[in-house]
């Protein structure tokens, strides 16, 4: 194992806790629905207020979507997992408590991998459990109040917990994103971190290598990966001077404000024992069958190392390619289609990852919401390998496509007229008047000049106005050169 990087001589040590709202239609204890952007309190049934005699009852989906969750990391799945009680006050906290996962949780173990700086890294789980969220407390717009919103209270969640594996901000970061792209793989949450569906909290600390474990900050509820990383370099840098100078860190948790790229202590941090953890009364252990788990793994879409693999071994992508298209479910799914369509993987590939992914990139885009449908950029590959436009000719059709996504690939290019030159005998008068046009070129490159034969292909294609196939160009100037 490598030694790990330091900063100013400190090893930096982070894990996360995860949150992934699951991606059920209703909470995790009741049946009031989990819409985001409802009107405050309109989606708190008596359940999520705490009523008086008011009783939780399991959502079997948010059960389903944990199992699913433990069978991708390779986690073990608790065939009997507990409720417990989380006791502390806060005013979006109706009922005093919040009802999490403690002792027994549903999800123990597993690993997650991703690739930092063309290495493999893992980062291990601890656990996962199952718990509700709390309701939200509104500061804005309340002259000097705070308002209350309850519509969030019971959403379920599933908290994932990591192992302190991580080194730098950048693996924090590369972990949090796999860990993102994996849950929304599977479906079990929209990874949507504007409206709080996956959030992070990075617990930081840093020592002398070899040293024990120094104290730990948490910094809560980071829900971009920029802030993540932006959060944890700041924290690192505070804790060192800290030590530099002499004093000590404590054991607090902190919030990171984005406007000024600072965290600051929110409150001493609790440990366990301050939440007087116990076994919730109202809910009964839950047991988790085998034939469950079974029903559940049937259910599971192919995992992106498995389709990586496969587009490796079956259409031939070198890795790095093949890691490219499974960058997401619906990116995949968009390759298979362009692929299965055109028959020319490579191309497919080589398509999505420059022109489609340089368009979404500057549209702020996902591949689902792609105005180029897939069928209509497996005919431009198609046009491309048949020979009927050459490669500048079809980025000429390709933005005609993407402006127009009703535009046919045939009639954008006939209107456009970028069919490439198939008369043999046309291109090879074209050679030949190039030939006698560029005495100096032929002497050059007879000379051992290969840049000069480059230049002979340029003024073969600019004196076809860019029709010419270039291999067929380099060909007949090569055979009429004698090379």
């Amino acid at each position: 194992m490598n030694a790990p990087a330091l900063t100013r001589g400190f090893e930096v040590v982070i894990g996360l806790e995860t949150h992934a709202q699951l991606s059920t239609v209703s909470k995790i204890f009741s049946g009031a629905s989990t819409h985001f952007g409802a009107a405050p309190n309109t989606q708190a049934c008596a359940v999520d207020l705490a009523l008086p005699g008011t009783l939780p009852v399991m959502n079997r989906g948010a059960v389903e979507r944990a199992i699913k969750f433990g069978l991708a990391v390779g986690a073990k799945v608790a065939p009997l997992s507990i409720f417990a009680r989380k006791n502390y006050f806060y005013p979006d906290l109706p009922k005093g408590y919040q009802i999490s996962q403690y002792e027994i949780p549903v999800v123990q173990g597993g690993q997650v991998g991703f690739m930092l700086d063309g290495q493999q890294r893992t980062v291990r789980l601890t656990r996962a459990h199952l718990e509700e969220d709390a309701g939200k407390s509104l500061h804005e717009d309340f002259a000097g109040a705070t308002g209350i919103d309850l519509n969030r209270a019971g959403t379920p969640l599933l908290e994932i917990v990591s192992e302190p594996d991580m080194r730098s901000s950048a693996e924090a970061v590369e972990y949090a994103k796999a860990l993102h792209a994996l849950v929304v793989w599977l479906g079990i949450c929209d990874g949507n971190m504007q409206e709080g569906s996956f959030r992070c909290d990075a617990n930081v600390s840093v020592r002398r290598p070899g040293a024990a474990l120094g104290t730990r900050r948490e910094i809560k509820n980071l829900n971009s990966f920029r802030f993540l990383q932006q959060a944890i370099d700041f924290e690192v840098q505070w804790q060192i001077d800290r030590l530099e100078d002499g004093l000590s860190v404590h054991q607090a948790t902190v919030l990171f404000n984005p406007d000024s790229g600072e965290t600051r202590a929110m409150r001493s941090k609790e440990d366990a024992h301050d939440y007087r953890y116990f076994p919730d009364p109202d809910l009964p252990p839950l047991v988790i069958s085998p034939d469950w788990i079974d029903q559940v793994r049937q259910q599971m879409p192919e995992l992106p190392a498995a389709m990586a693999q496969r587009f490796e071994q079956q259409d031939g992508l070198p890795a790095q390619d093949a890691l490219l298209m499974t960058q997401s479910l619906a990116f995949a799914l968009y390759y298979e289609a362009v692929r299965d369509a055109c028959k020319q993987p490579k191309l497919a590939a080589n398509w999505l990852m420059g022109e489609v992914a340089k368009r979404l990139n500057a549209q702020g885009l996902e591949i689902g919401a792609a105005p180029l449908s897939a069928a209509s950029l497996a005919a431009l590959i198609g046009r491309v390998a048949d020979g009927t436009v050459s490669n500048s000719g079809a980025r000429q059709v390709f933005e005609a496509l993407w402006q127009d996504p009703s535009a046919e690939v045939d009639a954008v290019i006939e209107s456009k007229g970028l069919q490439q030159m198939r008369d043999s005998g046309a291109l090879q008068a074209i050679v030949d008047e190039v030939l006698q046009a560029n005495a100096k070129s032929v002497e050059e490159f007879r000379a051992g000049k290969d840049k000069a034969f480059n230049a002979l292909v340029g003024q073969v294609m600019k004196a076809s106005k860019g029709k010419a196939n270039p291999t067929q160009a380099a060909e007949l100037l090569r055979r009429a050169l004698g090379a």
